[in-house]
């Protein structure tokens, strides 16, 4: 099977297959993002032992749905197991008796397996320090979903599990550029302002872009996939949420209150907004959140209070056009099309979409090789869409503009940028220069303003480039 992108993962699998040596990994990431398919097509489901957590399934049916997977792959008469010790006992024969040169473990939906008293992250402790780390041949991996229970219980586990694991891998969501190859790969030929769109509703999540019909139109799509009476994402949401996180009611309100700002909220706004306590539940809350990567942490000046920001372009759509709304008409996205609503979403969404790919932004700038900060600002007497901190003394102020036809700076606006640049120096004092960057979907029409104010133009394609 063909894998689109995800170079560097592939890479790391590559190395840990051929080595000599016991390894133990660690893979996770949102809901959707192609984690199992990864793994399953880089190994070609060539495993010594493969099996899945049950979602909400209780202990009995986690060690039940265990031990059929492990006749599966033994020849031996074997009884049940009444705990995840005798489990893992199996499993060892299982291993001790596969022929195969490099013997691959693979449990998927890790967190699904930790039902309350289990001791099931007693048992792998166990069986990976008293007998797993010593089998030369052996590549033990695992994966999860729930990113915040990998990330607590397996990456930074303090037990018996801490500093065991030799490799952890977060897969993030498809790139622009990822996506595009993906889409090509499923027959589906889109320009990139559709391809684009597309990003701004579903964030380059695989398994969203492979319900995609070719034969359809995005506008058909979309209506076809959230709008229908029927549409296959119409629980998408609460199923996501629910996933992933125990009492996803407090996460969701998080989520709810950070999409109403574009910049984000403080620590303090988020507990006005949610009415949640302002504790330790709170952090682990927001950590949890930010390593899922649905939401970022940025500080955009030293010594001020932190922000966080709503980044998850499924959520973002989600309580734009879905949350709370009786959609009764079938075609509802293709009737926004051009719609006062729905090029203001596009503008703001576009905005989102070049921090995405702040990395592409940077190489079409020349500054990959310098160290930089960047963040949306706003300030009593301004607001700014992007701005690079840049440890060679430069501040670039990016401006962003999503149109139907090509952006053309009028008068007015090219004072408002002034006055945005006249800011950034005032609150970057020992920044020696500011430069302007026009960043737009488009070409677009230089004029005098233009020539006076803009340093670099990246445009839609650029982003399209990493």
């Amino acid at each position: 099977m063909q894998i689109i992108g995800r170079e560097q993962e592939i890479k790391e699998l590559q190395r840990l297959k051929e080595s000599n040596q016991a390894e133990f990994v660690a893979i996770y990431g949102r809901r959707r993002v192609g984690k199992t398919w990864l793994v399953r097509s880089f190994f070609q489901d060539q495993f010594t032992f493969y099996t899945t957590g049950i979602a909400r399934g209780n202990r009995k049916e986690q060690l039940q749905n265990f031990y059929k997977s492990i006749c599966s792959y033994s020849k031996s008469d074997l009884q049940q197991p009444k705990d995840w010790y005798e489990a893992f006992d199996l499993l060892k024969d299982v291993i001790k008796h596969s022929r195969q040169r490099r013997k691959v473990v693979f449990l998927d939906e890790l967190p699904w397996m930790d039902t309350q008293k289990s001791e099931f992250l007693k048992a792998i402790d166990l069986f990976w320090n008293s007998w797993g780390n010593m089998q030369q041949n052996l590549l033990f991996v695992v994966c999860g979903s729930a990113a915040s229970w990998m990330v607590k219980n397996i990456i930074r586990n303090k037990g018996g599990l801490h500093n065991r694991l030799t490799c952890h891998l977060h897969l993030e969501p498809f790139t622009l550029a990822e996506s595009k190859a993906y889409l090509h790969s499923q027959g589906v030929r889109w320009t990139d302002d559709l391809v684009a769109e597309c990003y701004m509703v579903m964030g380059g999540i695989p398994y969203y872009l492979h319900l995609l019909d070719r034969s359809m139109s995005l506008a058909q799509n979309i209506d076809r996939l959230f709008f229908a009476p029927n549409a296959l994402l119409k629980d998408e949401f609460d199923t996501l949420y629910k996933s992933l996180f125990n009492k996803s009611e407090d996460y969701v309100k998080i989520i709810a209150a950070l999409s109403k700002r574009r910049s984000g909220y403080t620590r303090e706004e988020i507990v006005k907004a949610t009415g949640l306590a302002n504790g330790g539940g709170l952090t682990r809350k927001l950590d949890e959140l930010e390593q899922c990567s649905f939401i970022r942490r940025y500080n955009p000046v030293k010594g001020r209070t932190a922000i966080y920001q709503l980044i998850d372009f499924y959520s973002l759509f989600y309580f734009q056009f879905l949350n709370g709304s009786q959609h009764f008409d079938r075609d509802a996205w293709l009737h926004l099309q051009a719609t006062p609503r729905h090029n203001t979403w596009l503008g703001l969404s576009f905005e989102r979409l070049c921090f995405a790919h702040i990395y592409a932004i940077q190489k079409a700038l020349g500054i990959t090789g310098i160290a930089t900060k960047t963040f949306p600002m706003q300030t009593p007497n301004a607001q700014m869409d992007m701005v690079i901190i840049r440890a060679d003394k430069v501040t670039t102020l990016c401006e962003m503009k999503y149109t139907n036809n090509p952006y053309a700076i009028t008068k007015q606006e090219a004072d408002k940028l002034r006055r945005r640049a006249a800011e950034l120096s005032q609150c970057f004092p020992t920044q020696k220069q500011v430069l302007i960057t026009l960043v737009s979907n488009q070409v677009p029409k230089k004029n005098i303003y233009y020539n006076s104010l803009i340093t670099n133009n990246i445009t839609l394609s650029d982003l399209f480039l990493e």
